[in-house]
């Protein structure tokens, strides 16, 4: 008896601190209620209201227009003299995943081996990662951490099939909280054909001929060709037979919803020759295809409009593959594809450069790139790619609440985020860079 007295009173003790304001750590807190008034407000679902208010309720858009009604209770921000846009999209990063390249503990961004189908970015993204509040500083709200993907960050690829893309929300405690969608695409590192590699051991680059070369990318495209065959006869199997009749494979069964069309599969390339075989291996095989990197996707444009391929474009602010291109190659591409009805977006690859995504696109348009369109291709496109367009990339009443405060284009370098929004919170914009900036700046000067 006295042991049963002794835990009625611990569950007692403990119920009333769950209870207690500002401790109650086992419920969840209910959403605030915004109202951002007086406010010049880029929808990029119509035209740009020019003295309007927007109300944030629950997390979502609850209404935006002109003259509306301010709901009780709401915190009422005047943003007269600034701007509303949707919050960034950064479609490619490895954010979450790796942290410092050089220190291998803080790196989970690749699996080892070559097909790893069943591999979920989100199980291994770290919430506390300091990329994140960098990132989300340049107005960038949320972003797909794609495994295996190469990039700045990662020093190569991940293996041929990498896994599955997550797309997260820039802030959460956790992965719960941060996810948007666990599964937005399956990662596949589209082989080429290379007569040259490199030698670590001699530091030293080693030739091969290029029927050698050839016949190891047949190899690479047989096996992957291999793969998705099995996974569609897994999926037969999965339909019509019992479970009981065949032995569970996890890389198969990842597999199923990219042979059933229902998951896009995200292929990395950038030449136009893989970019060709990877589009005519997709449409034969009846996959959705997103192609990733695309650096020469002028040359295959029309083949792209065609297909319905969309593209995930490199930074721009990056030197072109061949010496003897011309230095604006991948600047002025983006107006090409626009202008040959290519739908694309614009991403950072990595983690350490997504805070300029904002300037590869402005720069863009100085290169050709209609405004809207370079805007459009850093929210609505990106969200509309990857199918997240009923949640994110406009400023729609029942959307979630994603959305910046600034005071001018956020393409520009010299512009600040004033006010962050995400899921309809007000979300911090402190970071690292800020306090080592703050620290320094006030360091002494020598005497």
């Amino acid at each position: 008896m006295k042991s049963i007295s002794i835990i009625l009173q611990i569950t007692l003790i403990f119920a009333a601190i769950c209870a207690w304001p500002g401790l109650a750590f086992a419920q969840s807190q209910p959403s605030s209620t915004y109202a951002l008034t007086h406010a010049k407000i880029f929808t990029l679902a119509g035209n740009t209201i020019e003295d309007g208010t927007l109300v944030i309720r629950d997390g979502k858009i609850a209404a935006v227009g002109v003259g509306l009604d301010l709901p009780a209770g709401a915190q009422v921000i005047d943003a007269k003299g600034l701007q509303l846009y949707p919050g960034i999209f950064d479609s490619i990063t490895q954010m979450g995943l790796r942290e410092i390249g050089a220190v291998s503990a803080t790196v989970d961004s690749a699996e080892s081996g070559s097909y790893n189908p069943d591999v979920v970015a989100a199980t291994a993204v770290s919430p506390s990662s300091e990329h994140i509040p960098v990132t989300r500083a340049a107005g960038i709200t949320e972003v797909l951490a794609v495994p295996g993907s190469g990039g700045f960050d990662s020093n190569g690829s991940g293996g041929v099939i990498g896994g599955q893309a997550s797309a997260i929300h820039l802030t959460g405690w956790t992965i719960d909280e941060m996810l948007i969608k666990k599964s937005a695409a399956m990662v596949l590192n589209w082989p080429d054909i290379e007569t040259q590699t490199f030698d670590t051991a001699t530091f030293s680059r080693k030739e091969k001929s290029y029927s050698e070369a050839k016949q190891e990318y047949d190899k690479q495209v047989n096996e992957i060709t291999d793969w998705i065959e099995r996974a569609r006869h897994y999926a037969q199997a999965m339909e019509k037979g019992s479970a009981a009749r065949y032995d569970r494979d996890l890389k198969l069964e990842a597999l199923v919803p990219v042979v059933r069309g229902e998951l896009p599969l995200l292929v990395f390339a950038d030449r136009s020759r893989e970019i060709r075989n990877a589009v005519e291996f997709s449409d034969k095989q009846r996959l959705r295809m997103i192609l990733a990197g695309g650096s020469e996707a002028y040359k295959v444009k029309d083949l792209l409009r065609s297909k319905g391929v969309p593209v995930i474009l490199r930074p721009v602010l990056t030197l072109p593959l061949d010496e003897d291109d011309p230095y604006d190659r991948l600047l002025s591409q983006p107006a090409e594809l626009a202008a040959a009805g290519v739908k694309f977006a614009f991403a950072s690859f990595d983690n350490s450069f997504a805070r300029r995504l904002g300037q590869n696109a402005a720069n863009a348009v100085a290169y050709g790139l209609p405004y809207d369109e370079a805007l459009k291709a850093l929210t609505l496109y990106p969200a509309r790619i990857f199918g997240l367009d009923d949640q994110i990339g406009t400023l729609e009443q029942g959307k979630l609440a994603n959305l910046i405060v600034t005071n001018g284009d956020p393409l520009e370098l010299t512009t600040d985020v004033k006010y962050l929004f995400i899921r309809g919170q007000l979300t911090s914009m402190d970071n690292r860079h800020l306090r080592l900036y703050e620290k320094y700046s006030k360091r002494p000067k020598a005497q």
